[in-house]
């Protein structure tokens, strides 16, 4: 999901109304409404009731405004310089942002109810699970990844879900929905005695990152922090 997406959903949020969103954002409606249309497809939830005159956000759709506010304005943040340093995991855009890995890492696998056929293993090769019901994540440069390690197009994958916040996507294994390709680590994924985490083999691991925007005039401490951090990291390479 990028960035832009979240923006018109704002947009048709804000105005209730697809036609006078698409408008303000300079697309046309069908485009619109499109986009809309994808992204509950991606999400697995209706996010919008269309009325005659008006759209209706459900419950679903409160809730992922909310994240989708939270998101946008931290990127503005970051890109505008008002937010001087952040912390992702990666991978990270390289066109925009210096960044040093920090040396906690956390490792990807497969979250699945005990039930699963696959709920006994102590470790599994990514392309077994690719026969079965996957949720993944909504973060294309991570879910690109993930499909490569499946060896598979996504075209010829069972993802009948995707998500952005890992709660969100236990809860959805929780029910039977599929399982979750995730990181381990998050106390989401270890708060119910009915899911199991199972590393996928061969290992991959991520790791968290600190990043600051480039050729950007900090301020003093800003500036001392990352010059701190630069030192550290040519100690860590």
């Amino acid at each position: 999901m990028e960035l832009r997406t979240l923006r018109y959903f704002l947009a048709v949020a804000g105005e209730e109304n697809i036609t006078k969103a698409a408008d303000i954002l300079h697309v046309t409606q069908p485009t619109l409404s499109r986009q809309m249309i994808d992204l509950e497809k991606e999400l697995g939830t209706t996010l919008m009731l269309r009325g005659k005159s008006r759209l209706t956000l459900t419950d679903d759709g409160i809730f992922f405004r909310q994240r989708a506010e939270e998101i946008v304005e931290l990127a503005d943040r970051l890109d505008k310089g008002l937010l001087d340093v952040g912390l992702l995991l990666e991978s990270v855009d390289t066109v925009k942002y210096d960044f040093i890995r920090l040396s906690q890492k956390e490792t990807w696998g497969v979250l699945m109810r005990d039930d699963h056929p696959l709920a006994f293993r102590e470790s599994i090769r990514p392309e077994e699970a690719a026969n079965y019901p996957l949720i993944l994540p909504l973060r294309e440069r991570v879910r690109a990844e993930i499909l490569n390690w499946l060896k598979r197009e996504e075209k010829d994958l069972n993802i009948p879900l995707s998500y952005t916040l890992l709660s969100n996507a236990a809860l959805l294994v929780e029910e039977g929905l599929g399982c979750a390709f995730c990181l381990d680590g998050a106390l989401a994924i270890h708060s119910s005695p009915r899911l199991r985490f199972v590393p996928v083999y061969p290992e991959h691991m991520t790791r968290s990152v600190l990043i600051w925007k480039k050729k950007h005039l900090f301020s003093p401490a800003a500036s001392l922090f990352i010059q701190e951090i630069n030192m550290l990291r040519a100690q860590i390479e």
